[in-house]
């Protein structure tokens, strides 16, 4: 099976959010989905088990989609994606607090569209859960296009530079200046600090070999692995699973 297959579907991008016990959390998913158009209207989701804000959803029985545009940062993707609520409060430093009726906050810039849901239904689905939700409130923000799963990838989430080329080269240790080459005359002056050739340390490319792994198309995580990487595996950063790697070399 090609699970390039799965990327190729243009569902959109949203915030997750849910309050328990006074304390407010908050996931990027990639899930929600409109399941019913007459009066209550339904939605569902689906989280990953191990992000913690999936058992908050479960416990408060009632959650926030805040849905993103194309404008918005990768810092709010970091904020809400590459930690868990079990370490940080997402929401700390922030400079808004906007809820919906329900006290559960949602996100008021980056967002065109808000709904706020009440679960009807429960569904595991091995590393999954899915929750089906009437949804008992909903407003329009702004009219800014929604931010899909492979636009994120083309134009939100920054690209990794290529490792530049090593040469065999001469470094100055007094300014840094590099002079390429695998020889270096006696007579040679840095042209920066003007400092001789014996302040100078001959550097030779890098011939370890490069370790082979897998690297997360979500936050960028290196997992060195020399086979297949395990079928339940998930990300220790952004607990995506193993269908959002792709081999890689480092």
């Amino acid at each position: 099976m090609d699970n390039k297959v799965f990327s190729k579907f243009s569902y959109g991008v949203e915030v997750l959010t849910t309050r328990v016990d006074g304390k407010d959390y908050g996931c990027i998913i990639n899930t929600a989905g409109q399941v019913a158009a007459g009066d209550p209207k339904k939605i569902t989701i689906s989280c990953i088990k191990k992000n913690y804000t999936c058992d908050m959803v479960g416990k408060a029985g009632r959650f926030n989609i805040s849905i993103l545009t194309e404008d918005a940062p990768y810092s709010l993707f970091q904020r809400f994606g590459f930690q868990s609520g079990r370490d940080v409060d997402k929401f700390a430093d922030v400079d808004y607090d906007v809820r919906m009726s329900n006290g559960i906050r949602y996100i008021p810039t980056y967002t065109n569209a808000v709904l706020s849901c009440e679960v009807i239904d429960v569904k595991d689905l091995d590393t999954q859960v899915l929750y089906v939700a009437n949804v008992v409130e909903a407003k329009v923000l702004s009219s800014a296009p929604s931010c899909t799963y492979g636009y994120y990838h083309a134009h939100i989430k920054p690209k990794k530079n290529p490792a530049p080329e090593q040469k065999e080269c001469w470094v100055c240790k007094v300014c840094g200046y590099v002079y390429e080459g695998a020889e270096m005359p006696d007579d040679f002056t840095c042209p920066l600090c003007k400092h001789g050739k014996e302040d100078f340390e001959h550097v030779l490319p890098d011939t370890t070999p490069k370790q082979k792994g897998y690297i997360c198309k979500i936050c960028g995580h290196f997992e060195p692995c020399e086979g297949e990487l395990p079928a339940d595996y998930t990300c220790p950063i952004c607990k995506h699973g193993r269908e959002d790697f792709e081999p890689a070399e480092q």
